[in-house]
């Protein structure tokens, strides 16, 4: 099987369009759409920080890597790859390790927040997680730690690793569940709420498949060890829905996530941006207090019946 764009041998076919292609040309590929994305989602200046949340794992990885060809060039421009602890033995900290090294090499600044700092751990939290699974508190204090990071650093936005796959079942996850004002919210943003960082996602057109292959063929490190939470989430049931019906109609993931795009002008119109208060950890909240503050307190109180 050949390159449609060269005589090199492919190491690819991209089923909704029917291309073959070889490393160098699905490198390509893939940068020319992620580019194309980051100069959608954002209007960088210079003196501008970009922060990036880093777990060490592919699409994150992958995501700090093109950032890096984008923006590491220019000395107006600063990045830093934000990665979280969330207190999982055996799991994160061989994952830190690799960004920490990536980082050194690149010479991109990068620090790392801890879910320590809420005297939470994953491996705790989980024996006490109660009728929620553990990937609910995992990722209310993950986004915390993120935001309150990139605030400290003076960050004009904070780029994740979603990729296509991710947002495509996160858009059906709200449909399914009838949350249309969470739709509203999804990334990336677009509207600057007061302390919170605007979110975006240079991945989101990347389906996870080819997010793998180019850290393979790029020779980028990333750790792909397994969550021992992963089983729990909610999402896994969404992720094979989605997954079959790419598997019959490919191109299912795109289409899921352009009438997600079409839709969103007029949700945002209908649930425009709530006024919000500081929570007393300072984060942005509707409430008295922000999500993640009354979980900790339902976890501590958990904990202490014990």
């Amino acid at each position: 099987m050949r390159c449609d764009q060269c005589s090199s041998e492919a190491v690819t076919l991209i089923r909704y369009n029917g291309s073959h292609l070889c490393a160098e040309h699905f490198r390509t590929y893939v940068e020319k759409r992620v580019k194309k994305e980051i100069r959608k989602q954002i209007d960088v200046h210079p003196g501008d920080t970009i922060a990036v949340a880093v777990s060490g794992g592919k699409d994150s990885m992958v995501t700090l890597h093109i950032l890096d060809t984008v923006f590491g060039e220019r000395k107006d421009i600063s990045l830093c790859a934000i990665s979280i602890d969330e207190g999982i033995k055996g799991y994160r900290p061989p994952s830190l390790d690799i960004v920490r090294d990536f980082c050194k090499e690149r010479g991109i600044a990068s620090c790392v927040r801890s879910f320590s700092e809420m005297d939470m751990e994953m491996d705790r939290i989980a024996s006490v997680s109660g009728e929620n699974s553990p990937c609910t508190y995992c990722g209310v204090f993950r986004r915390k730690l993120m935001n309150d990071q990139a605030r400290e650093i003076g960050a004009k936005y904070l780029a994740t690793g979603h990729n296509l796959d991710d947002m495509a079942q996160s858009i059906m996850m709200n449909f399914v569940r009838g949350d249309v004002e969470r739709l509203a919210r999804l990334g990336p943003h677009t509207k600057i709420q007061p302390g919170l960082i605007p979110r975006f996602h240079p991945l989101r057109l990347i389906p996870e498949k080819e997010s793998l292959l180019y850290a393979i063929v790029a020779g980028i490190p990333f750790w792909d060890g397994e969550c021992p939470y992963y089983m729990e989430a909610l999402r896994n049931q969404y992720r094979d829905v989605v997954d079959q019906l790419e598997d019959r109609s490919p191109g299912s993931k795109f289409s899921i996530l352009a009438s997600y795009d079409t839709l969103k002008p007029m949700l945002a119109e209908h649930f425009p941006p709530s006024g919000l208060r500081l929570c007393s950890c300072g984060e942005p909240t509707l409430g008295e207090r922000c999500k993640a503050c009354e979980l900790r307190s339902s976890l501590e109180k958990r904990i202490k019946g014990l």
